[in-house]
């Protein structure tokens, strides 16, 4: 079974963005979901409003995640699956801290004051193949040892499950940096970069000319996959309204 992966930085709600606050780009999200239809979707920058308007907005997927704050709530790595084509097998959210059980926990260190958080589901396809996990995360924005410390810990906790895995995100690091480079260097499995020679995925509502755009957004696996197949997702606007500040990317995976 072959899969639609979708990553998508949905940028948070902010009056400063003008035309692009959240509320006016509303139907162009719906709109890229419905063309390209993803059979799971990580989503980042998830506010408690904007993750309540996913769960009714989207009717044919499932939603799934929590805020990383102290009380559950603020941004979220929400996920999506397809209804009817999954069964939920467990959920787990956990922060990327020394202590990832405490909601609301950071490494200190170099972290700016944002938690960081990611968001995993064993997901079983309805078709009878393999269940495998799929994992979405949001890796801090300041601090380059927060975020290598939040790669090791999620290959840790994925590399000492038995199921294959997809992890997606925005790393807020380009190719070639460790937090990046340590992900695909793990001796035990061969863990692929699906977004391998895409081009950049930040445009900050088109401020960025393309041959400025920052590649943070990724996904990888250990399943197989074939990087020919990935994509990013065009952002032109409308009205001058955008899908989001990143563009959302997509890779097809086998489970």
């Amino acid at each position: 079974m072959k899969i639609k992966v979708f990553t998508m930085n949905l940028r948070t709600e902010s009056r400063g963005d003008g035309i692009n606050y959240f509320p006016n780009r509303q139907g162009r999200i719906l709109d890229t979901i419905r063309t390209h239809t993803p059979d799971i979707i990580g989503f980042q920058e998830v506010t408690d409003n904007m993750r309540r308007w996913l769960v009714d907005a989207l009717d044919g997927y499932t939603v799934l995640g929590c805020g990383r704050g102290s009380g559950f709530h603020g941004e979220s790595t929400s996920i999506a699956y397809r209804k009817g084509a999954f069964e939920l097998l467990w959920l787990e959210n956990f922060w990327l801290s020394l202590t990832p059980t405490v909601p609301g926990s950071t490494y200190r260190l170099d972290q700016s004051a944002c938690p960081r958080i990611a968001t995993a589901a064993l997901l079983a396809p309805l078709s009878g193949e393999a269940p495998f996990v799929f994992c979405n995360t949001h890796l801090d924005h300041r601090g380059k040892t927060a975020r290598l410390l939040g790669s090791v810990q999620l290959l840790q906790y994925l590399t000492q499950k038995p199921e294959g895995f997809i992890l997606t995100g925005d790393f807020n690091a380009p190719p070639g940096t460790p937090e990046i480079e340590i992900i695909t260097s793990v001796n035990s499995r061969r863990i692929v970069d699906a977004t391998a020679g895409l081009p950049g995925t930040f445009h900050g509502f088109g401020r960025v000319p393309d041959q400025e755009k920052s590649k943070i957004d990724y996904i990888f696996t250990d399943l197989p996959c074939d990087t020919s197949e990935s994509f990013v997702v065009p952002d032109i606007p409308e009205e001058g309204v955008y899908i989001s500040d990143h563009n959302p990317v997509c890779a097809f995976i086998e489970v």
